[in-house]
């Protein structure tokens, strides 16, 4: 399988949406935007050259849209192989081509968002201790930081201390969210309108640049809710499982 980069001038025909094949789907709309942006910043988005779940995404940490702390290391935001491009060796090869672009760009490591044990959305903790991540720092309630150093005399990233403990002072229904994931650009605004309809306090917080999200309640931007100032979920949900969710934290 060969690699195919994205840049400005091919980004809108190559598909990069996961499971979505429509690119004018406001799901691909949106996340092809998001990418646009920050491509000045040196986000790097490779695929495989097909259409499906083949691909990783990656940026310098000082742009990473997230509140972590890893001067000169590249943060991963998304790795994923699925479907029929699955163990055929198409993740190592991804992740072996970031390291080679990440030291060709003078990068002291990697790093990336992960979780206690594998969880949706998040990058799996066992593959990437596999290969060779090691644990940085932690955040409640289940994040980790891993890391791959490239100099074992890197600084080790870390957390900022505002999401160690994560917790919001707002009351009701809080969801942080950004453009980073597609899928958030259609279930953040069904949720909100399932919550008005059934008299749910809600509110959502589309987080839009850089500074907003290394400065968020939570170590995953892309999607965050809150109830009552503390952490539920950072699942995507349907409107079902927000409605199962919020009817169980109503009866506590």
């Amino acid at each position: 399988m060969d690699i195919i980069t994205i840049t400005k001038e091919n980004l809108k025909n190559e598909h990069i949406c996961c499971a979505i094949s429509n690119k004018e789907d406001i799901q691909v709309v949106s996340k092809k935007s998001w990418i646009a942006e920050r491509l000045d910043d040196g986000l790097v988005f490779k695929k495989g050259n097909v259409r499906g779940k083949c691909f990783i995404e990656y940026i310098p940490a000082e742009k990473a849209w997230g509140p972590i702390e890893a001067p000169g290391y590249m943060y991963i935001d998304c790795l994923w192989v699925s479907g029929q491009f699955k163990g055929q060796g198409n993740s190592s090869m991804l992740l072996e081509e970031c390291i080679r672009d990440s030291k060709e760009k003078g990068m002291k490591g990697l790093v990336v968002l992960s979780s206690k044990k594998k969880m949706p959305f998040i990058a799996d903790p066992k593959y990437f201790r596999h290969k060779g991540f090691k644990l940085a720092d932690t955040a409640e309630p289940y994040f980790e930081l891993l890391y791959l150093p490239f100099d074992n005399t890197a600084e080790i990233p870390k957390f900022k201390p505002s999401v160690k403990n994560t917790a919001i002072q707002e009351q009701g229904m809080v969801l942080y969210y950004t453009a980073q994931c597609p899928f958030t650009a259609k279930y953040a605004p069904l949720i909100e309108v399932v919550a008005n309809e059934n008299d749910i306090p809600f509110k959502s917080v589309k987080i839009e640049t850089t500074a907003e999200a290394q400065n968020a309640p939570s170590p995953f931007t892309t999607y965050s809710l809150f109830y009552k100032g503390k952490f539920v979920t950072h699942e995507i949900l349907s409107e079902n499982k927000f409605l199962k969710i919020a009817k169980a934290l109503s009866s506590e």
